[in-house]
């Protein structure tokens, strides 16, 4: 008599948020928390992703508009995800304003499928009835939005 065993399915945590009439999300492990937009100071001769800083209890905090990068059309949004530092190289502290926070979901590697476009920032495409979540990767997309160097606050800022 055999018994089988269930292996328990392993699972991520994604924060889920919305750009536009898109929704996204990102592995909760890069999320540090998330905040309202606060007063914005824009950065003269920046890229057109990086939309200024705020100063988000005493740390200089660059934040960018993902979506110049993603091309998704629409005004700046109003929340800030704020990502940990030490995903960058240089441990700069990035915000991105979306436009909503939706949930943090638990999804499977079932889950996710293959992105039809074969860019470094998107891990994948979460089916979700009618609708498709793109699964962004923060360590890479700030490569695809220009790098890193374009995140810089300079000296005295």
């Amino acid at each position: 008599m055999s018994q089988e065993t269930t292996q328990p399915v392993e699972t991520e945590q994604v924060l889920e948020f919305s750009l536009g009439e898109e929704t996204y999300c990102v592995s909760i492990e890069y999320v540090t928390e998330i905040v309202d937009m606060g007063e914005l100071t824009p950065i003269p001769n920046s890229p057109p992703h990086v939309e200024g800083v705020i100063d988000l209890r005493g740390n200089t905090t660059s934040i960018i508009d993902p979506k110049v990068g993603l091309g998704v059309e629409g005004e700046l949004g109003d929340r800030i995800v704020i990502f940990d530092s030490t995903i960058f190289e240089d441990d700069r502290s990035v915000g991105w304003a979306v436009d909503s926070v939706e949930e943090v979901s638990d999804i499977s590697a079932e889950d996710v499928d293959d992105s039809p476009v074969d860019r470094d920032h998107i891990r994948g495409l979460i089916k979700r009835d009618s609708e498709f979540v793109v699964w962004i990767n923060p360590e890479t997309v700030s490569n695809e939005f220009g790098g890193e160097e374009d995140l810089a606050v300079p000296e005295g800022q």
